[in-house]
């Protein structure tokens, strides 16, 4: 198994397909947009398989294919069926902002569905969603009412696939759709989870909301939430119930409660190079090793040698790119 220096058991590893996405999410991008990385510079589907096949025999069980927006890559879906089938992966999730979710439900066979469906959404009110994701398409008929989101969502249980809505509160900019974005669990067996803002790159100049006031908030309007431990996962969220809820909600508390003793997951990025840890340039470029034919038993060797030197902690710096780049 991978393990680092400080005897973290590495299990978990996110794989960023594309840095191309269709929103321009304030936290994510700055407002003069970015660069896309060359063509040429993006690790082909075949090249990501490879790199799976040698982690799972290391130990990783747990894939989550994320962006940019994994949906918008060519593929995806017979991709996300390669994946699925390699030896070791137990589960392979997919985090994406839901706006091609239909299309690919219309596209993909049955055995190219991931396990569990992540969907980040941080407003319900169409003006909020405009201003955090710089959605303008000329159409806002995509997300001016839940039934349009829930309508997805229902399709995704239909198939046993795990539903869970990302919303990343963020001060002056959605307070007023935690209660809204809460509710979504209350009619719909899903899970809504509360992620503080990470910050990274233009993150860094907006105001994190903690876990702790939004729990408060909640818990104003629906009661106390009772702790719950009884969902699968290789996350660090904590999960609670709500009375008369058929769903669960969920807080990743990055920042006001650190867990980066049990991190157990790694990145890569969609050019290649294995990020450690979030907040760290500390990696391995796995592309380069890969096009200047290394063997599989050397590509392994060097990815156990650098994990070993995963950081005790993150420690966020202005240098930081923004998670565009490193798979959000």
């Amino acid at each position: 198994m991978l393990t680092d220096n400080y005897g973290r058991t590495i299990n978990y590893l996110r794989v960023s397909i594309t840095d191309r996405c269709n929103l321009r999410c304030i936290y994510c991008m700055p407002p003069e947009g970015v660069k896309w990385k060359p063509h040429e510079n993006i690790l082909t589907f075949e090249e990501i398989l490879r790199l799976v096949k040698i982690m799972a025999a290391l130990g990783i069980k747990n894939i989550k294919i994320t962006g940019g927006e994994p949906l918008l890559r060519k593929g995806a879906h017979s991709f996300l069926k390669d994946l699925k089938l390699i030896n070791g992966i137990e589960k392979v999730r997919l985090t994406t902002n839901g706006l091609l979710l239909n299309n690919f439900l219309n596209e993909a066979e049955e055995n190219a569905l991931p396990n569990a469906v992540n969907i980040s959404l941080d407003a319900l009110d169409i003006n909020r969603y405009k201003q955090i994701t710089g959605f303008n398409n000329g159409s806002s008929d995509v997300f001016s009412e839940p039934k349009v989101i829930l309508s997805v969502i229902d399709r995704l249980l239909e198939k046993q696939i795990t539903v869970k809505i990302n919303c990343v509160p963020i001060h002056s900019i959605n307070e007023e759709e935690i209660i809204p974005i809460t509710k979504l669990g209350k009619e719909k067996n899903i899970i809504v989870r509360f992620i503080e803002l990470m910050p990274i790159g233009c993150a860094s100049a907006l105001q994190c909301i903690s876990g702790t006031q939004v729990k408060e908030i909640i818990e104003k309007t629906f009661g106390a939430l009772v702790p719950f431990d009884n969902i699968s996962g290789s996350g660090p969220a904590v999960y609670y119930s709500l009375n008369g809820f058929k769903g669960k909600i969920g807080f990743i508390n990055a920042l006001s409660h650190s867990f980066c003793h049990t991190c157990n997951r790694l990145r890569l990025t969609s050019d290649g190079f294995l990020k450690l840890c979030l907040s760290s340039d500390v990696g391995l470029d796995l592309r380069q090793l890969l096009r200047n034919g290394a063997n599989d038993s050397e590509v392994s060797q060097a990815i156990i040698k650098a994990v070993k030197n995963k950081p005790s902690s993150y420690k966020f710096s202005e240098n930081i790119e923004g998670m565009f780049k490193i798979g959000g």
